[in-house]
């Protein structure tokens, strides 16, 4: 059946005016729960350092004679560790024509790509925190780097077959090993030895997949998220242990094969330069400018962490 002879439509027409919605939908995922959770400090060289120490293992037997002479007890050094501050950024660059013309979803260009090299400039630094990065100290020619957390962590550790630690203080990286499933067994025993070492790690971080397998945990709490209503939650944000609770946060930005178990009050954000937004020099019909953050990763004390790596991720 077609139209009646004459009949005048928007096949037509010319100059109906168009439909575009003026919202623009991203979904892309930019939450940062490490770097947002993490101490902010403030870096005042390239090569950031901190020191960390322990005290002498505990003796049940330390019972002295009535009116003997002191004895001077050993004294240990502490631990000098380090991190190299990497230069991060974004750049924009907008026509004048471009800022100048009505838009849809936004007024002018140049603020609202910047919204997005911010977030993106956040992630890109979350993922190297989360990273297997081996710290640089960079030349002429090659950038800093900032280590990564894995390359910190030595304690606490669970790999599989073939996996092995780094030597520390992100000297290297970790090695990684054949991949197997995460397991309750696998969460205890690394929350064990992170509590024996005198850490108290509050933060449970995995990937997507091993986010739903830790939720199946029988240590998990209570999954009603409200008494009178009886709904029932299919996933568990706290894991309560025999060594405290660990808040269980998914990221998706974490090397999906590790499971990372982190003591908040000894993970650092250091900045030898906060973000800031600079303004390049103009050389023509376009405007420039560079998002920029000079910062690192402290890794306070990894005796206080704990890492089950090498975990399946489908």
């Amino acid at each position: 059946m077609a139209q009646p002879t004459n009949t005048f439509s928007t096949y037509d027409a010319i100059g109906n005016r168009e439909d575009l919605v003026d919202v623009i939908y991203d979904v892309s995922p930019w939450e940062t729960p490490l770097l947002s959770s993490a101490a902010n400090v403030t870096a005042t060289g390239v090569l950031h350092e901190w020191q960390a120490d322990s005290l002498a293992a505990p003796s049940a037997a330390n019972f002295v004679i009535e009116g003997d002479d002191a004895t001077t007890d050993a004294s240990s050094a502490t631990t000098r560790l380090s991190n190299y501050t990497a230069i991060s950024d974004k750049v924009v660059r907008v026509t004048g024509t471009q800022d100048a013309v009505n838009k849809a979803g936004r007024d002018k260009e140049m603020a609202y790509q910047l919204i997005k090299r911010g977030r993106e400039l956040k992630t890109d630094i979350e993922s190297t925190m989360f990273s297997n990065n081996v710290k640089a100290a960079g030349t002429d020619t090659l950038a800093r780097e900032a280590g990564g957390i894995e390359t910190y962590l030595t304690s606490n550790t669970s790999a599989g077959a073939g996996g092995s630690d780094p030597a520390g203080n992100s000297a290297d990286g970790r090695t990684d090993g054949t991949q197997r499933a995460f397991t309750e067994t696998l969460l205890l025993n690394a929350h064990q030895s992170a509590w024996d070492n005198g850490g108290n790690p509050d933060k449970l971080y995995t990937g997507s997949f091993n986010k739903r397998v830790a939720s199946g945990f029988t240590g998990v709490a209570t999954k009603f998220k409200d008494v009178d209503d009886k709904k029932i939650i299919a996933s568990a944000d706290i894991y309560v242990s025999d060594f405290g609770e660990l808040q269980i946060v998914p990221s998706r930005h974490i090397r999906s094969r590790s499971a990372l178990l982190l003591q908040s009050d000894q993970i650092a954000f250091a900045t030898l330069r906060n973000m800031e937004t600079v303004n390049l020099a103009k050389t023509g019909d376009s405007e420039r400018k560079q998002l920029l953050c000079e910062w690192t990763l402290e890794v306070r004390d990894e005796s206080a962490c704990a890492i089950v790596a090498d975990l399946t991720t489908s």
